[in-house]
């Protein structure tokens, strides 16, 4: 019997965790057993990809699967002329969906995920943590020792070294990528609005074609007051019926492959010779401008694609491949082939050509589904736009505003009030203005080929700084990706006169919305930093701070991961008093998608022990939420004090003669130890000011020798800064809160003046309060104001 000794680390980050493991000397039957435990063991996973791809079919590809609804009609709105041309059609359908949502999005965007989370913030978060892209850069240099903040490391000189300096070394690169981003962003929250009006409009016109005495207008009304209860349950959440979503789109998917399998047989199988690239030059040879046209209509074929990538939350990437490969991508190429097929014969009906083309035996039960489908679907777009709006307010380019989790189970599911009504405003209003699929239509392809773009152009960063790909790979996916999706933003901007203006409209609000309020955020950053306090004015105060320290812990709120922010000094100077114990707490949002509960907190202490001062910087993902919790101050706390009984461990085992010089204005001068949430220390730059700079304490604190520590053993230290912190936090703690308010100066231009003076303070008057958004209990703030120019 062989015994050895292993180490391993620790899950909750506290350190080695000592296993004792006696491997015996096993005969060769155990060995056989082994081999059929681990292939027992594969089976098992296999099982549960499957589970997964199931399940992945109701959130991932309702939107893309219910567009046979409407394809035919937004192709061809004024008839079809010449049966060929619904070969070709039908050749541009299938080769779209091979290159775009199969080659593109499923095969490769779908691996450039951010640890399984989608869509165009994911995408940015993960290439500013290869590059500095960030235009607020409140990163340290221990964030990036999180679990989560995985990046890459470059060789010097390499092509993906040059692109990241490059990137970094112009303002200009890095706000044009926060505008390539917000531009994506809008356009997403676009597709929002247009794709539950067009996907419950064309499914409900079913009752039209059933029974062709309802008028249009009876079925817009039916659709409104679908669309309208849909958004009214938003707030119960998806969790209580969720688990129907994906049994009612493989039932969807089913239906729609064998209703195509149907037309094929019984009406012209002849259109299968689509799957020849020929016919599409022969489309285009014959239609000209018109073909050219009509491409806007065959782009809504692939509208949903860009939801696949940013639904992809919850499923391995694997199993949202096996969904799309095994049920998606055939089903779809039956449905659309089988249409064809049906209208080779009945040219006259492609108003509503899918209803016409369903067998009369099972046409009702097939409407059902249809609608069902069609809400699945619009469900997971206005999913897809609360997680996107999550994501855009952790990283400061939102207004605040009221975030609910909806599950105790899946933290995606979430649901955003305000933007919630106002989705669903517009959305109606899109439905009841238009009333047609065609013009909803060629408004929902304008949104869908400019997200597609915006990611095309991320992607290529991605390959070069994350997947360090060759630069002539790259070049083979840029030039694949753009000569498809410049060809149908060239045919989508033809129509803009024709609907397509809607989504550009609506994406100019938001996008203003989005960047003034990122330019009002950035420039109060930019005061804060530039109007920190110097260490060495606090430090020549002394340890009462020319004040008196009222028993207490004050918890003062910032934005500085860094310095003594200037609110602190307009508070002491206005007030008579501060707090006997005093916590800088800095919440800040980082490009990862969650920070764990064990690294969370990062405690650094400011000046000598007799000062009491700490600075706590609360981390968080862009999918994290800083909810009402009340264990958060408990958390804090329980964090500060294990920080200072290590800091006197760390004393107790230092050299008696270290010098201590006078600190500087840096921050990285400021404290002495570094902890985080993983009972991790680390020696920093220590300083601590000289004899002139600190004076005597008063009697609840130690004695002080004459460079400012105790001269009591490190043991006795510990246990009376323990007792002195659990005794303020016993008598209270107040929140004190800074109210920056920013005005443009008078020299500034008058577009300045008016998106500072004007709109960014109207949005900061109408969002949450910031002590809304952090939890802090009112009865125990103090707001503290100021009005800076810029």
């Amino acid at each position: 019997m062989a015994t050895t000794i292993t180490t391993d680390q620790d899950p909750r980050g506290g350190g080695s965790v000592w296993n004792l493991d006696e491997k015996l000397d096993q005969p060769m039957d155990e060995e056989a057993r082994k081999l059929k435990n681990t292939y027992t063991e594969k089976k098992l996973s296999a099982v549960m990809l499957l589970q997964l791809a199931f399940q992945s079919l109701g959130v991932v590809y309702g939107d893309l699967g219910t567009s046979p609804l409407y394809v035919f009609y937004n192709t061809f709105p004024d008839g079809i002329k010449d049966p060929e041309d619904l070969i070709g059609a039908l050749s541009l359908i299938i080769y779209s969906l091979t290159l775009i949502p199969l080659l593109k999005y499923v095969l490769i965007v779908c691996r450039a995920n951010d640890n399984g989370q989608g869509g165009t913030f994911a995408i940015y978060s993960l290439l500013c943590r290869h590059a500095k892209l960030r235009t607020i850069p409140n990163e340290d240099r221990s964030d990036e020792e999180l679990t989560t903040y995985s990046r890459s490391t470059f060789r010097e000189q390499s092509f993906a070294a040059r692109t990241k300096s490059w990137l970094e070394g112009h303002a200009f690169m890095k706000n044009t990528m926060l505008i390539l981003v917000l531009i994506g962003s809008c356009m997403v929250i676009g597709d929002g609005i247009l794709t539950p009006a067009i996907s419950v409009l064309s499914a409900i016109g079913g009752i039209n074609v059933g029974h062709p005495m309802i008028s249009n207008d009876i079925v817009v009304l039916v659709a409104v007051l679908v669309l309208a209860v849909l958004f009214s349950i938003q707030h119960h959440g998806i969790d209580k019926v969720g688990w129907l979503f994906a049994p009612i789109v493989l039932l969807w998917f089913l239906i729609i492959g064998g209703i195509g399998i149907f037309n094929i047989w019984n009406y012209d199988s002849s259109v299968l010779k689509a799957f020849s690239p020929v016919y599409i030059y022969r489309y285009f040879r014959r239609g000209k401008r018109d073909s050219w046209a009509s491409l806007g209509g065959i782009m809504l074929s692939i509208t949903g694609t860009e939801a696949l990538f940013a639904d992809l939350s919850h499923f391995p990437v694997s199993s949202i491949q096996l969904a799309f490969t095994v049920v998606v991508f055939p089903c779809l190429l039956l449905a659309y082939s089988g249409q064809a097929a049906y209208l080779m014969k009945n040219s006259d009906r492609v108003v509503g050509a899918f209803y016409h083309s369903i067998p009369d035996c099972i046409y009702w039960p097939v409407f059902v589904v249809a609608t069902a489908a069609a809400v699945v679907a619009s469900q997971a777009t206005i999913s897809a736009t609360f997680s996107l709006i999550k994501q855009a307010l952790a990283l400061g380019c939102f207004p605040r505003v009221k975030v609910v989790h909806t599950s105790k189970r899946f933290l995606n599911q979430i649901y955003i009030p305000d933007v919630n009504w106002i989705l669903m405003i517009l959305c109606i209003a899109v439905t009841a203005g238009f009333k047609n699929q065609n013009q909803i239509g060629n408004a929902s392809g304008a949104a869908v080929v400019i997200v597609m773009l915006v990611t095309t152009f991320l992607m290529i960063l991605v390959m070069i700084l994350v997947w360090r790909c060759h630069w002539i790979l790259v070049l083979i996916f840029t030039v694949l990706s753009l000569a498809v999706e410049c060809t149908y933003f060239s045919a989508v901007v033809l129509k803009v006169n024709q609907g397509g203006w809607v989504p550009l409209v609506i994406s100019i609000v938001f996008f203003a919305i989005m960047y003034i309020w990122h330019y009002g955020t950035l420039r109060r950053y930019e005061i804060e930093m530039h109007s920190k306090v110097s260490m060495a004015w606090v430090l020549g105060l002394g340890p009462s701070l020319g004040l008196v320290r009222v028993p207490g812990v004050g918890l003062v709120y910032t934005e500085l991961a860094h310095g003594v922010p200037r609110i602190f000094s307009h508070f002491i100077t206005n007030l008579p008093a501060i707090h006997s114990v005093v916590v800088f707490v800095c919440v800040k949002y980082l490009p990862v998608y969650t920070v764990s509960e064990e690294e969370r907190f990062v405690i650094k202490r400011i000046g000598p022990k007799e000062f009491h001062i700490f600075r706590c910087v609360a981390r968080y993902g862009y999918k994290d939420l800083h909810k009402k919790d009340y264990d958060f101050e408990k958390k804090l706390f329980d964090s500060l004090i294990i920080y200072v009984r290590l800091d006197s461990l760390m004393d107790g085992c230092s050299d008696s003669d270290d010098e201590y010089s006078l600190p500087d204005q840096q921050d990285e001068q400021m404290s002495d130890m570094h902890f985080n949430g993983n009972s991790s220390i680390s020696k920093v730059n220590s300083s601590i000011s000289s004899v002139e700079s600190i004076v005597q304490v008063s009697s609840p604190l130690p004695r002080t020798n004459d460079i400012g520590y105790s001269n009591r053993p490190s043991d006795q230290i510990e246990i009376d800064e323990l007792l002195f912190l659990n005794n303020c936090r016993d008598t209270g703690v107040v929140h004190i809160l800074g109210n920056t308010i920013i005005r443009a100066r008078r020299e500034s231009n008058f577009c300045k003046r008016v998106a500072v003076d004007y709109v960014y303070a109207f949005l900061k008057k109408i969002c949450r309060e910031n002590s809304s958004m952090l939890n802090v209990p009112h009865e125990s703030l103090l707001n503290v104001g100021q009005v800076f120019y810029v």
